[in-house]
């Protein structure tokens, strides 16, 4: 192949000869009445010879002299065009000479069928609506014994994230994955909405952030004279509202959290909270069962979906289990109320390395994490969490050590959280008071003191029940996309070398 700076020079040469033959390379606007699949469907129903104005991306040239065959792609897909030098004239044909795979173009013409079958338009205007100066990495494909099979593929994943928009231009079923995402996330609107929810917007820039366990983006405003932290959830104000009357509110935005990346971890990705009056954390639960049912059904027309191979039925019941009962299917060992020195032997005896400053919670943490959430494939809700793991959440009516919450797994991720959440001002202030501690002791995720926070529950929050559902892996799940980056349009990357 050619060195790109070459082939850049050569099609600079035919830019320049296109603007010699006053053509514009670089047009305004198009009319365009049909699109390439609706063409191709209603073609046997309209008969041969309408006429129709389409355009898209030139993605195959065969030229034969005065007469060549082509494909352009629009959001539909493809469909073959006939530029012929006795039909579009010579200087349009002269035009079409000029033009590389890539160029974006519009077509005027009538339709018919090759004898090799094939949904043709036969060009009789010709325009050129951006004349690439780069080449696509043009993905071939052959029938082999009736499977299509695909060749010189585009898949450098760090260049296709990188450059997403040469992903979706050669890759078809990437554009699929984002058009499904935002199908999905209308449809957990639209579930939220019928339910009588209201949706509404908090702050992205925070003078004290909170809601989660996590660092932050910090930022400088410079009128202000003052820190802000970008959020790293929406809780805290969403519950503030519950307070100031609202009975069921909710928020799809984006949070921020400066944390480490992987397959299911972006510092900036979008999440849906849910706060309802007068409800507790099983009314969640039968709300993300129900709302998860009702999505598949909407966007994929089935509840079962499969991801990675292995089948997912979203329209059982999802098992339900304690944290520590969890841990103790997974280990033998009962974990439940240990502490740290404890705890650590445990650890130590399941060969899981804990530093020696940890806390109760980040030993639990770690064992739930190594033992039972790789484990958790079909819907799981994992119910009652220990306290330490959960400053937010109302304590447990029968067990006060622990807390009313579950966390939602599927297919090894962690999905949803949810709690009854603390609506007692006292109870919340020694609570956030002691991650107060643990952040002197150097636990940099541990929450901090929202003074104002706390003054709102002190006006008088009702009972509650708080949700928080990742978009993006839900994405992943009904995609059936293996890494986060795969449903995000634009991942962060490190700097290009």
């Amino acid at each position: 192949m050619e060195p790109l700076d070459e082939l850049r020079k050569q099609r600079l040469g035919k830019l320049n000869k296109i603007l010699e033959m006053n053509e514009t390379a670089y047009a305004y606007a198009f009319e365009q009445t049909e699109f390439a699949q609706e063409i191709i469907d209603q073609f046997d129903s309209r008969g041969e010879g309408f006429h129709v104005s389409v355009c898209g991306r030139l993605m195959a040239i065969r030229r034969m002299g005065k007469a060549s065959f082509g494909h352009i792609m629009d959001k539909t897909g493809r469909i073959q065009i006939y530029a012929k030098q006795d039909e579009i004239g010579e200087s349009a044909y002269a035009l079409f000479k000029q033009l590389d795979i890539g160029d974006v173009i519009g077509i005027q013409g009538g339709v018919f069928r090759t004898k090799t079958g094939e949904v043709t338009i036969v060009a009789k205007s010709l325009k050129l609506l951006a004349k690439t100066l780069r080449p696509l990495p043009i993905v071939k494909e052959k029938i082999d014994e009736n499977e299509k099979i695909i060749y010189d593929q585009f898949s450098d994943v760090e260049l296709r994230y990188r450059q997403r928009y040469v992903d979706l231009i050669v890759n078809p079923d990437v554009r699929d994955i984002f058009i499904a995402r935002s199908r999905i996330v209308t449809a957990v609107r639209h579930y939220l909405e019928g339910r009588g929810f209201l949706e509404v917007e908090t702050p992205v820039l925070q003078p004290i952030y909170g809601g989660a366990f996590a660092r932050p983006f910090m930022t400088h405003h410079n009128t202000l004279d003052m820190k802000l932290y970008l959020r790293i959830a929406d809780e805290l104000y969403l519950k503030r509202l519950i307070v100031g009357g609202f009975d069921g509110v909710f928020e799809i935005a984006k949070d921020f959290r400066n944390e480490g990346m992987d397959r299911d971890h972006n510092p900036e990705f979008t999440m849906m909270e849910l706060y309802v009056a007068y409800q507790d954390y099983s009314f969640m639960m039968d709300l993300v069962e129900d709302m998860l049912r009702i999505i598949c059904k909407n966007v994929f027309n089935t509840t079962q979906l499969s991801y990675q191979g292995k089948m997912l039925d979203f329209a059982k019941p999802w098992t339900r289990i304690g944290f520590f009962e969890s841990i103790e299917q997974e280990t033998g060992v009962n974990c439940y109320g240990k502490n740290e020195q404890e705890l650590q032997k445990i650890a130590e005896k399941l060969k899981i390395e804990i530093d020696p400053s940890a806390n109760i919670a980040n030993i639990l943490d770690a064992l739930f994490s190594k033992f039972v959430e790789p484990k958790l494939f079909h819907p799981t809700f994992i119910c009652d969490y220990p306290i330490e793991l959960s400053p937010l959440a109302k304590k447990h009516r029968e067990k006060p050590e622990l807390v009313e919450r579950f966390e939602g797994y599927v297919a090894g991720k962690e999905l949803c959280n949810a709690f009854s959440e603390l609506n007692d001002p006292i109870d919340q202030r020694e609570r956030l008071e002691n991650q107060a501690i643990l952040r002197d002791k150097g636990d940099e995720e541990a929450m901090v003191i929202d003074e104002d926070y706390i003054r709102a529950l002190e006006y008088g929050m009702p009972p509650t029940a708080g949700l928080g559902v990742g978009i993006d892996r839900l994405v992943m799940l009904l995609t059936d996309a293996p890494s986060i980056r795969d449903v995000i349009l634009f991942p962060h990357m490190r700097p290009e070398k």
